[in-house]
């Protein structure tokens, strides 16, 4: 009897203990593992203050304590009451532009109502009465704000809400200004098209004549109409034509508009504009079609004339970055490239001529986070410890007196105040959720601890999430590759597992990192704890470790990844716990695309394979991207077609389950339908799914919910 007691004391007090199972509930449709950060900060002026966006509140903080000083507004307490998305201060600080009624249009692209709030007078009033706005900027002197609308650029005299149309030809899917067509958004990363002179006189803004562009028609199904409703917007499929870009200077004086001339070729692209230090000189960077060149050029907005101060190109191609810094002296910019072979940064005079490489080694720098002009000390995130961390760095503007201003393995980034004084770090690693802390840049001294993401830790200890284990093995050609395995918490060498390989595996990309979390973490998880190894691979082609290895599948997309993941599947196979005859595959996007390639073209390797909204021919993706890496279509015909998953469709072997959402305005669902056909035609047995009016997110609670289930049916019955 005393036995059996303590038989049943011992199970209820390991049962007490029990790990907690994942659902998917947890991570869609609720913040089982949410992690808390310090967002929404706008550095103030004088230095000593920082406000955040906190529970619709702006929230100013002291910087040396790291405590809350005071509520600079709360929208719940306005009449009437506003949700703040968004807020941005005047130069003076003495207005916020708050914005509310967000409404997305694409990716980044977006409208919303606008408001000025006095924070002296505690009054608000209406940016504009005439329908939503997009982009709202305030002018270098707080006195206006330029936006777009329908099309057109617009701009508010605050004095007296006056406002007054810059342009008037803007029509949708016909001509843009002031704002970016769906390539230049997607691909170059931004949508506000218009830039503030210096000296609040003048505003440069693209236009884009998409007329010529060919539409898409992306049927929206589930509207409740008798009818499917079309909606056709421009987008330029490789090959085929782009929109003319104009850069255009409008004097808010006289009201007179000046053209930039970009030279008598129109096919070419302008990824990025800004006005330099002097309010008379514009930086225009122009690339060719296949972007293998890139050119810096000033616009003098007085007279006209244009001149190209530096020239840069590569024998494959040029990756943009918004890593240009003009000096305050008006005699230098800082320019960041990978002409080294490596990302790094260089300082020029302002005519192009080089004054020196400040950064140099065997390493990326991944971002230049500023320039204390004062101190003459430049600062900058790099992979200098390991590709797989990012470290936090100072150097003086001569390359000397370099100093490493993170010490925990892992992956640091900082945003630092305006004058330098200060900068609040982010860090996470494999085994670290996200954790905000305040810095002095004097003697790098940390002030506060702003969150630890303790809850979440302690979450996480009970889910009995397991931790990264990290992998090299070599490719064909003898190349170490990186890779990393979340194996089950009671794993026991001596059984066998089945692998589930997921991977994005696209130029420039990473998903092998010493970092928190990462794409779907914990769905994979939830497999873990299911019996399944999880296994996450970076290919050749993936990104910070150096050009050479990055672009070495330009012009052959996909035949390199291939190889890799064949590869890596069969180094699977020769561990002793792994079972080689269960290895799947899965991704989204480009990783859709090579899951989808590794099950036709893969020689029977992968037993199961899951594609997410993938690329199925790159004839079928947008321009900018698909250009930058296989030339045109015209130019490049057997890079496009040899590593097609269509082309290879008769070759399917195993189980293979195909997802789509039939609104993806960027991986076009006739991707799914190509391929489909092209299976069926082969007379190939296959699943396959689409979620109605879906973008390439597949968003949604219950639609992730019921995506997440799907996916997780199929890894449990055919893996």
């Amino acid at each position: 009897m005393k036995k059996l007691l303590l038989l049943l004391m011992l199970f209820i007090a390991t049962a007490s203990f029990a790990q907690k199972s994942i659902t998917i509930d947890d991570f869609t449709a609720r913040p089982t593992f949410g992690a808390r950060s310090v967002g929404g900060i706008n550095w103030m002026k004088d230095g000593k203050f920082y406000s955040s966006l906190q529970n619709n509140k702006v929230v100013k903080f002291n910087v040396t304590t790291g405590e809350a000083v005071e509520t600079l507004v709360d929208g719940s307490a306005l009449s009437p009451t506003i949700n703040i998305n968004d807020y941005t201060f005047s130069a003076d600080e003495k207005q916020l532009l708050i914005s509310t009624g967000f409404e997305q249009i694409y990716r980044w692209s977006f409208r919303a109502d606008y408001f000025i709030y006095d924070l002296t007078t505690k009054t608000i009033k209406k940016l504009s009465a005439n329908g939503k706005q997009s982009y709202a900027s305030f002018s270098p002197d707080g006195s206006k704000v330029a936006f777009v609308r329908g099309n057109n650029l617009f701009y508010v005299s605050l004095s007296d809400m006056k406002e007054t149309q810059v342009t008037t030809d803007g029509k949708f899917n016909e001509i843009i200004n002031g704002s970016t067509d769906w390539v230049y958004e997607e691909e170059f990363g931004f949508t506000t098209a218009f830039f503030w002179s210096p000296d609040n006189n003048k505003l440069a803004y693209y236009r884009f004549d998409e007329s010529r562009v060919k539409e898409y028609n992306m049927q929206k199904w589930n509207q409740g109409a008798t009818y499917p409703q079309d909606y056709k917007f421009k987008y330029p499929k490789a090959g085929e034509a782009n929109s003319v870009i104009e850069i255009y200077v409008y004097d808010l004086g006289t009201q007179q508009k000046m053209k930039a001339d970009l030279g008598s070729n129109t096919d070419i692209y302008i990824p990025r504009v800004k006005w330099t230090q002097d309010a008379n000189t514009l930086s225009i960077r122009r690339m060719n079609r296949l972007q293998n060149q890139l050119e810096i050029m000033h616009l003098n907005t007085l007279s006209g004339a244009i001149s190209t101060v530096l020239t840069e190109k590569n024998n494959a191609y040029v990756d943009i970055n918004d890593d240009l810094t003009y000096l305050n002296d008006k005699k230098h910019f800082i320019h960041v490239s990978e002409m080294s072979g490596y990302n790094h940064i260089y300082l020029y005079t302002v005519d192009g001529k080089l004054v020196r490489q400040i950064t140099n080694g065997n390493w990326e720098v991944t971002s230049f986070i500023g320039l204390d002009e004062k101190t003459k000390t430049v600062y900058y995130q790099s992979t200098e410890v390991s590709p797989l961390e990012r470290h936090l760095y100072s150097v003086s503007l001569d390359g000397k007196k370099k100093v490493k201003l993170t010490t925990e393995a892992g992956m640091h980034t900082a945003n630092m105040s305006n004058d330098f004084q200060f900068y609040i770090k982010y860090f996470n690693s494999a085994s670290q959720p996200n954790t905000v802390s305040l810095y002095a840049t004097k003697g790098n001294k940390l002030i506060k601890v702003l969150e630890k993401n303790e809850t979440l830790q302690k979450t996480v200890a009970e889910y009995g999430i397991v931790a990264k284990e990290f992998f090299t093995f070599n490719t064909v050609d003898g190349q170490a590759l990186n890779g990393l395995f979340m194996k089950p918490k009671d794993f026991d060498s001596n059984k066998k597992y089945p692998v589930l390989i997921y991977q994005y595996s696209g130029p420039g990309s990473q998903n092998v990192s010493n970092s928190w979390g990462g794409g779907h973490f914990y769905f994979h998880q939830m497999l873990v704890q299911k019996g399944y190894i999880v296994a996450i691979v970076d290919t050749r082609g993936t990104g910070f470790r150096g050009e050479a290895f990055k672009k070495m599948t330009y012009k052959q997309l996909g035949k390199y990844e291939l190889e890799d993941h064949v590869t890596a599947a069969k180094y699977l196979s020769t561990l002793s716990y792994v079972d080689g005859g269960r290895i799947g595959i899965w991704g989204w996007s480009y990783g859709g695309y090579m899951s989808s390639l590794a099950m036709t073209n893969g020689g029977g390797v992968f037993k199961m394979g899951i594609a997410v909204a993938p690329v199925t021919n790159w004839r079928y993706y947008d321009t900018v991207y698909t250009e930058r890496y296989l030339q045109t279509p015209q130019e490049n015909a057997s890079g496009y077609d040899d590593n097609s998953p269509s082309t290879h469709a008769a070759k399917l072997k195993g189980n293979f389950l195909l997802i789509h959402g039939t609104g993806d305005d960027n991986v076009h669902f006739q991707n799914s339908v190509v391929l489909q056909e092209a299976l069926v035609n082969a007379g190939i047995q296959f699943d396959s799914f689409y979620y109605v009016d879906k973008h390439h997110g597949i968003q949604g609670s219950k639609t992730r919910q019921h995506l997440y289930t799907q996916m997780l049916n199929y890894v449990l019955e055919n893996l």
